[in-house]
């Protein structure tokens, strides 16, 4: 059994910021320094596939205000780096954002584009931030992608059907998660890849996400290798 494709569920970063007695963006801070980190353990393995939950659609509608603007620092300060980035590079990563990219500001939105054409032509690996995502959101959005195609003559109603549809979703090309990683001791994926979760292995951690360690990473490697994976047989 390998392993194509994980996806994480960064949860803890105020939390970990609180019980140090800090604002809530300095976890958001150090939840980013975790990523760089997991990232290099996921190529360690030769995972190509790597998506992580980084933002939700309600949490850009509900956050405060003042969290919400130094978290869209935090993502212009790391976008912006990866152009210049030469572990990204050497590694032939693609990066790719994935959700409702057009409701971020527009100075995040152009250090994610600068981002995403440096790496575009790179196939090794390829991570998906998830930002302003929300799992319904993407079903919907992919709703409305297909009856404009279907208006416009472009697919036949009778050519609908699941494999059809994966073809509308933000994910379209990537294999579904064989595992999603939840960190944080909450036990729910929070509208994280709906579609795309239909036969992935779960593992929740109760490690914040920036003290989310290798070991800790390798009892949920040790569970999901300890399973077996039916998909309905």
């Amino acid at each position: 059994m390998e392993i194509q494709h994980i996806a994480f569920v960064m949860d803890g970063n105020r939390r970990f910021a609180r019980r140090l007695m800090q604002k809530p963006w300095k976890g958001h801070e150090w939840g980013a320094k975790k990523v760089r980190e997991v990232l290099r353990w996921c190529r360690d393995l030769d995972v190509k596939y790597v998506t992580l939950y980084s933002l939700s659609l309600e949490n850009f509608t509900k956050r405060p205000k003042r969290e919400l603007e130094m978290l869209m620092r935090i993502f212009k300060k790391e976008f912006d780096a990866i152009p210049r980035d030469k572990e990204i590079h050497e590694n032939r990563v693609r990066i790719n954002v994935i959700g409702r990219i057009h409701l971020l500001p527009s100075n995040v939105k152009d250090a994610i584009k600068r981002a995403v054409e440096s790496t575009k032509d790179y196939d090794d690996y390829v991570v998906n931030f998830a930002i302003a995502y929300g799992g319904r959101a993407e079903i919907v959005d992919g709703v409305k992608k297909l009856l404009n195609d279907l208006k416009g003559g472009k697919i036949d109603r009778r050519s609908i059907d699941e494999g059809l549809f994966q073809k509308y979703l933000y994910t379209n090309g990537m294999p579904d998660p064989d595992l999603i990683i939840r960190t944080g001791g909450e036990k729910r994926l929070s509208g994280f890849l709906l579609w795309q979760a239909a036969y992935s292995e779960l593992y929740f951690s109760d490690a914040l996400w920036p003290e989310f360690s290798r070991d800790e990473f390798g009892k949920a490697l040790k569970d999901f290798f300890g399973r077996e994976r039916r998909f309905g047989r």
